[in-house]
């Protein structure tokens, strides 16, 4: 070998060395780059707009999401927000935090809920937090109530010869329990405790609503509605959709004619974290995302104490 040779192999080894390192910067700046694009980061590029975050699934207490309506509300370029509701409702606790979240972002700039399939019970008490609650025809609102459920395995147990005994501090310490039938004065507890609950509710919906509290009491009995019903009885201001809400936006609030509706989504954090996230958007699921992450990780198994939750009968 000439010692040319020599120095041009040199010289070929340091570029595919330069390539190579190029190479691996730009992986990783792309990997970087995933959770930042898929958790509305490019809303960093985009000018004014009209924000829109999705209010789907079972609700529960749900901290990143709340800080996304607190962001919307501090940022400068969100003129608008739209929650897209489709919820059967949840936790109480949880749609409760919802709407003063809601509340508070209202304060700073027009919010408008726009209910699509399904909008009921807890899901119904984040929408009264916004300005305008716009339903479609067919859309399913209300179940306006409180619901406390638990098991009573007693039977099983005397089926199959097990006894459970506990020693109390109190007589209704842990009542309800599986173990045995609730005597009265725990079933009295409960009902007090949905009863106050429910009283809340509803004062949060004439609070809210144009009905006085006879009427909202009328209407709060667990019943559901059509998003027509619901228009005729108070519960919703407008039949539509996206139009409807752009519509009355510009039209009523004076927000600007023709802005980007751009989805903002919480930054979801614990385990796998954006990754997670970002795998479910690159395989094209981001309209069944959240459900299907629900469904694997567990929102179920959070699902406690008392309930606003629309349960369709099954069988």
């Amino acid at each position: 070998m000439s010692a040319q040779d020599w120095i041009d192999r040199r010289r070929l080894r340091r570029k595919l060395g330069f390539w190579r390192l190029a190479a691996i910067l730009l992986l990783v700046a792309g990997l970087l780059a995933i959770p930042f694009l898929m958790t509305g980061g490019t809303d960093a590029l985009r000018g004014p707009q009209i924000a829109s975050v999705e209010i789907s699934g079972v609700i529960t207490e749900d901290d990143e999401r709340l800080a996304l309506l607190e962001d919307l509300a501090d940022n400068p370029r969100v003129r608008a927000v739209i929650l897209k509701v489709n919820s059967p409702g949840g936790t109480t606790v949880g749609g409760e935090t919802l709407y003063h979240a809601v509340r508070r972002l209202a304060e700073a700039k027009p919010v408008v809920a726009e209910i699509g399939t399904l909008g009921a019970s807890a899901a119904y008490m984040v929408s009264l937090g916004a300005d305008r609650i716009v339903a479609h025809d067919s859309s399913i609102v209300g179940s306006i109530g409180v619901i406390f459920q638990y098991a009573d395995a007693s039977r099983l147990l005397d089926t199959i010869g097990l006894r459970v005994d506990a020693v109390r501090s109190a007589p209704l310490k842990a009542e309800p329990s599986p173990f045995a039938p609730a005597p009265p004065e725990a079933l009295e507890m409960i009902r007090r405790l949905v009863s106050s609950s429910f009283d809340w509710f509803v004062g949060l919906v004439v609070e809210r609503r144009p009905l006085d509290e006879p009427a909202v009491r009328r209407l709060a009995d667990g019943s559901i509605f059509t998003g027509l019903q619901g228009l005729q009885n108070g519960l919703v201001d407008a039949l539509g959709g996206e139009a409807e809400s752009r519509r009355w936006l510009e039209q009523e609030r004076g927000v600007e004619p023709g802005l980007d509706i751009v989805e903002h989504e919480p930054q979801r954090k614990g385990r796998y974290g954006f990754l997670r996230s970002a795998t479910f958007s690159l395989l094209g699921l981001d309209p069944a995302a959240s459900s299907l992450q629900d469904a694997l990780f567990g929102t179920g198994a959070r699902l406690d104490g008392l309930l606003s939750l629309w349960q369709p009968p099954t069988g």
